[in-house]
């Protein structure tokens, strides 16, 4: 057991703030890149990139996309292995954090900022480049960041609280990504700014401002020492990597996480289009839709929380895979059923916002659980490899997903000729359904008990 004092209700409400600020930009990014670069012919947006199309589905966006991925591949690991074994008298995870913020948010902005406002070569080599100094930054506030949580959360009750915490906040990161559209409205209203694409840049940069203050929360409120059992691993990286991929209870987990990202990727990526394309409605629809999906979510939590407590966390999860998987099929008819199309979207959007609850509370406190089971049967604590190499399989699974859909506008993504944005919902479908059945192989049982036994309870 860990002699370490609780975290205060305060505390944890700080260390989920900073999930805030980041939720804020990679929710931004998710939303607005592909519609910011490549819009339909109706948002009164300039092409900035090429719409070539390379071995017939690839554009330039998607392997942009994927080449940024690569650079992950060593980034994430790298991190993990240097904030594991980091011994800053501050902790192994706050001072990598403290020094992320900044760039973080800066980069982000930088990414809606392309030098020329018109089709240009210039402006994918920008993109390649800044997005790789983006997710650069991201991952070295994100690894500790995660990493803090098994080591907050001394049992399985306190870090389930942390995750219903941090799933609040990265909730209303997607709220506040929303309103990057209404933003641009006002500031076109309030301001006279003529240009859409201005707009959208003061928009982003306001948010990432926002973003950029909440990511400093937890650094300036939580003292580290004071509250993780932080004892620096000695293993090296590779190893420390290939025992994390060893652990068979991770990898079940990790490979249905990764089909989950890209699906909900894909869907995320795909709204703006679904929108403005598939039903005819206003961009600012967008942020409505996503305020009350969140909102609706929220309304489970406390659900979620008893539910997970007296039944487990696994059945909740393959259930919310399963729901997810047909919800996102209705994309595909959007646009055709016999409903009104502001309607066709709040019912899409509430039916999904129900299994969202779940999914998004439960997968991090299973991760922090697996984390700790490691750690007690191997002496060995490398909570942050845990959490790299998760968010390395999310941020593939995010490029597959993006990826994907941007590949499947080649096939239509314009009012009238829309296959490839219909397309998009059936990708969703089948990626959710692999995530469940994978699932199902986590032996959940197993490492709860075997917790605790060893002391964590």
């Amino acid at each position: 057991m860990s002699t370490k004092p609780v975290l205060p209700l305060s505390k944890q409400i700080a260390y989920a703030v900073g999930q805030l600020g980041w939720s804020t930009l990679v929710n931004i990014i998710g939303l607005a890149l592909v519609y910011f670069y490549l819009p339909p012919s109706n948002a009164g947006l300039p092409n900035l990139i090429t719409t070539v199309v390379f071995l017939g589905v690839l554009n330039a966006i998607t392997l942009i996309a994927a080449s940024g991925r690569l650079l992950d591949a060593v980034t994430d690991p790298l991190i993990a292995s240097w904030s594991d074994r980091s011994t800053h008298r501050q902790g192994r995870r706050i001072p990598f954090m403290k020094w992320a913020a900044l760039p973080t948010a800066f980069f982000c902005l930088l990414m809606f900022v392309p030098p020329v406002q018109a089709m240009s070569g210039w402006n994918i080599v920008w993109l390649f480049v800044v997005q790789a100094l983006f997710y650069i930054a991201l991952t070295f506030y994100v690894t500790p960041f995660f990493a803090l949580l098994p080591e907050l959360g001394h049992t399985a009750n306190q870090r389930l609280n942390l995750s219903t915490w941090i799933s609040v906040t990265y909730a209303l990161g997607i709220i506040l990504a929303a309103q990057t559209p209404v933003l641009a409205d006002l500031i076109q209203a309030m301001f006279g700014v003529p240009d859409r694409l201005a707009a959208l840049q003061y928009a982003i940069g306001s948010l990432a401002v926002i973003a950029l203050i909440c990511m400093y929360v937890p650094v300036l409120a939580i003292n580290e020492r004071a509250y993780c059992e932080s004892t620096a691993s000695q293993v090296p990286m590779l190893e420390a990597l290939r025992h994390t991929f060893r652990n068979p209870h991770f990898r079940f987990y990790v490979v249905a996480d990764f089909a989950y990202f890209t699906s909900l990727t894909i869907i995320q990526t795909g709204l703006l289009f679904y929108v403005t394309v598939l039903l005819l409605q206003g961009e600012a629809l967008v942020s409505t839709l996503l305020t009350l999906m969140v909102v609706v979510s929220f309304v489970f939590y406390p659900v979620v929380n008893i539910l997970a407590r007296r039944t487990g966390k696994k059945i909740l999860i393959v259930v919310s895979f399963v729901v997810m998987s047909i919800v996102f099929l209705g994309v595909f008819f959007m646009g055709q059923m016999p409903l009104p199309p502001a309607m066709q979207a709040y019912a899409v959007i509430l039916l999904y916002a129900v299994p969202l609850g779940f999914v998004a509370v439960l997968p991090n406190a299973v991760l922090a659980d697996i984390a700790e089971h490691d750690a007690l049967r191997s002496g060995v604590k490398q909570e942050g490899m845990f959490f790299a190499a998760r968010t390395l399989m999310q941020k593939f699974g995010q490029t597959f997903g993006i990826l994907v859909f941007a590949a499947l506008t080649t096939l239509g993504k314009d009012p009238g000729q829309d296959l490839g944005i219909r397309l998009s919902g059936v990708a969703g479908f089948v990626l959710c359904f692999v995530a469940a059945v994978v699932f199902l192989r986590y032996n959940e049982g197993k490492v709860l008990r075997e917790l605790k036994e060893m002391g964590s309870g």
